[in-house]
């Protein structure tokens, strides 16, 4: 089972690296965006590398903004023009790590051949606080002066939005894993509809949206299966989930999950290295 890692990433170059090692495998690859903002120098280490593709053509991505999709979609469009035989397109960030040693994790995808992994919970019925990213307009995609003011009384004179397409929009996790079929109708279904593309460019925080919805409201939603195959701790409430430490080991381990986020290399690294003795152990 050959796997493609889609790495999205904006800083600390020795982490990513980090990642990238734990997860090498004579049949994974990794096609990795470097935000545009970030000195690529810093990155060198991923030139000239076999089954490594640093996306040329680089986003300057904004946090909740739909330049997170575009980001994406690039990694994504990297990995079907490569011509190589996918099975999975695997979405991780720079702070995620491995649960798993690799073997593991392509045996995974082996015996769950044509499943695809994402959260979907309908946001009307399971996920409310979302419902305003839809309804109103949010211009955090855009860079002008006075934006916010703009939003402020375009939602106050213009009736609320509604989902295009008829599409019933479901989302929470940004992060998944697609076969490559459902990433090849996602990058079709988006070239098809323009209107869609407008809709989620206007949406706070799309990338926890767009894809989930997309493939909900097509023939891949029997499919789907509703894990991530990610350990996240959103315990503190936060807008980003809480940096986990060396006491979240035992968690992370009995989750079941095959990665985990997020993590920093800088403040925590008994942790990482942790998690490489038992990838190690598992592998010997």
């Amino acid at each position: 089972m050959k796997v493609a890692h889609l790495i999205l990433a904006h800083a600390a170059p020795a982490q990513l690296s980090k990642l990238i090692g734990a997860l090498e495998d004579k049949h994974a690859w990794f096609f990795v965006h470097i935000d545009r903002k970030a000195d690529l120098d810093a990155f060198s280490f991923l030139q000239n590398r076999e089954r490594i593709t640093v996306i040329a053509d680089r986003v300057d991505v904004g946090w909740g903004a739909y330049s997170i999709v575009e980001a994406t979609i690039r990694g994504f469009k990297a990995a079907v023009d490569s011509g190589i035989d996918f099975g999975y397109v695997n979405l991780l960030s720079g702070t995620d790590y491995p649960l798993r040693a690799p073997s593991e994790i392509h045996d995974f995808f082996a015996r769950n051949t044509g499943e695809n992994f994402m959260e979907y919970y309908p946001v009307y019925h399971e996920w409310a606080e979302a419902i305003p990213r839809l309804t109103q307009y949010h211009f955090t995609n855009y860079k002008f002066p006075g934006k916010y003011l703009v939003q402020k009384w375009v939602n106050k004179l213009f009736p609320a939005r509604r989902m295009p397409a008829g599409l019933e929009p479901v989302g929470r996790s940004q992060w998944m894993s697609l076969t490559m079929d459902a990433v090849r109708y996602l990058l079709q279904y988006l070239d098809e509809h323009p209107k869609v593309v407008r809709f989620f460019k206007h949406t706070w925080a799309p990338d926890e949206i767009v894809f989930q919805t997309i493939l909900y409201n097509s023939p891949f939603r029997p499919s789907l299966v509703n894990d991530n195959l990610r350990y996240i701790d959103w315990s503190k409430g936060e807008p980003s989930p809480r940096v986990l430490t060396g006491e979240d080991l035992g968690r992370m381990l009995s989750s079941g999950k095959l990665f985990a986020r997020k993590f920093d290399l800088s403040r925590f690294p008994e942790v990482i290295a942790a998690l490489d003795r038992q990838m190690k152990d598992h592998q010997s």
